[in-house]
């Protein structure tokens, strides 16, 4: 049914038609319904459903699951090709996002939600694989960067429609997740049907993969899942239900996060590349130990709005840094274990949160204080397994516990 092309002999293509177009596509279709989902989901829960911070912790929750399944891409590419299942990833995804408002109840929410993010978690999955099997070692931390700067762009222009247009044009939940669900499904299908099938040079082992020699991956990739947690659930609850931010302000914080994500994103692929992905984690993990303290503080000593938007800034900016992660474990693994272990990292980032956001959902009700204490506790965790990765990764040298490591060369 699709042109099957090797990734070594695409030279004849135009340029349109290149691997890596296709991956600069793919990372502008995602954020359109997802991003419109993160934007609007804190007010649509509030004013339509009368969520509270159990019922946020719990759909955040259902959020989760699927990406704790995330394993099973690997008997799913068994049957379908990578490439073609993140494609029906992304339709799920905005079909999803498409019939949110439909569901405006918690049991309904809750459905559409898990749907929505099924097709997230597998897209993601898939989407990470593919990078790491299609850029070269060398390269992918700039693409890599390159690549978030996209994703943020195209939230960029959601956004801006939504600031722009929200109160003006007095439009409604469903006409804004119909129009950007919409949107990521119609790109979802031109990527599938307008690219060929590209063949890694390496074929991929179809079944679970978990090594000894990968286990420092395997605890930081568990270490972000759970601080993520706190970011993802909590931060912009906070702002609506503290400090009672609406649609088109939130947004607006929103947006100010894409566009320093645009300037420092290709930045942080350069600093990974000339520094190393252990001094990238390092400065990440303090950073966001220094962050979830004084979001802390905002709640035990009555600090204002004004720093809590600097800070969810600046927490989001640190969280772009992950992308070192990625290039860590590049360099560490066989290459037939990229696909596989995507999937196995997915589950394992996803194993907090699918108990964390309901038990901290509970004690937010009594100390939301305490929620970012102990994000910053996770986040001291992720700053020690940091200090044991080598300056120069590669298989065999997998951690600072294997000795000095090898010299690398000039």
């Amino acid at each position: 049914m699709f042109e099957k092309i090797a990734l070594n002999k695409t030279g004849h293509l135009p340029r349109w038609r290149q691997p890596i177009v296709l991956l600069f596509l793919m990372a502008a279709a995602m954020p359109i319904a997802f991003s419109t989902w993160s934007a609007l989901l804190n007010n649509f829960v509030i004013e339509v459903a009368n969520f509270d911070g159990s019922d946020i912790g719990l759909l955040h929750t259902v959020r989760e699951i699927p990406g704790f399944l995330a394993f099973a891409v690997i008997f799913l590419i068994i049957f379908i090709r990578e490439q073609v299942l993140g494609m029906i990833s992304l339709v799920l995804l905005g079909v999803a996002t498409a019939l949110t408002a439909y569901f405006p109840s918690l049991g309904g929410i809750l459905m559409i939600t898990l749907l929505s993010s099924i097709g997230f978690h597998y897209y993601e999955t898939v989407n990470q694989s593919l990078q790491l099997q299609w850029l070269d070692k060398k390269r992918a931390p700039v693409v890599l960067g390159w690549l978030s700067a996209m994703g943020s762009a195209a939230t960029l222009v959601v956004y801006l429609c939504i600031i722009m247009t929200w109160e003006s044009l007095g439009l409604s939940y469903n006409t804004v997740f119909m129009m950007s669900g919409g949107a990521t499904v119609v790109i979802a299908l031109i990527a599938l049907f307008a690219f060929p099938q590209f063949e890694s040079p390496t074929p991929q082992v179809k079944k679970m993969v978990l090594k000894k020699r990968y286990w420092l991956y395997y605890a930081l990739q568990f270490m972000a899942g759970a601080r993520r947690q706190v970011f993802v659930v909590f931060a912009g609850f906070m702002m609506v239900e503290k400090f009672g931010f609406e649609v088109h302000e939130l947004t607006g914080l929103y947006l100010i996060n894409l566009v320093a994500n645009m300037i420092i994103g290709p930045m942080i692929g350069g600093v990974v590349s000339r520094y190393g992905e252990q001094k990238t984690l390092l400065v990440e993990y303090i950073g966001l130990v220094i962050v979830f303290l004084a979001y802390g503080g905002i709640y035990f000593f009555g600090w204002g709005v004004m720093l809590a938007m600097v800070l969810y800034v600046i927490d989001h900016l640190l969280f772009s840094m992950k992308l070192a992660l990625k290039t860590y474990f590049q360099k560490i693994a066989d290459p037939e274990d990229i696909a596989p272990t995507a999937a196995v990292a997915f589950t394992i980032n996803h194993i907090a949160a699918v108990f964390l956001p309901v038990l901290l959902g509970l004690l937010w009700l009594y100390s939301p204080g305490a929620v970012f204490a102990m994000a910053a506790a996770m986040a001291g965790v992720s700053f020690g397994l940091a200090l044991m990765i080598p300056r120069h990764p590669q298989k065999g040298y997998e951690t600072r516990l294997q000795g000095v490591g090898p010299v690398p060369a000039e």
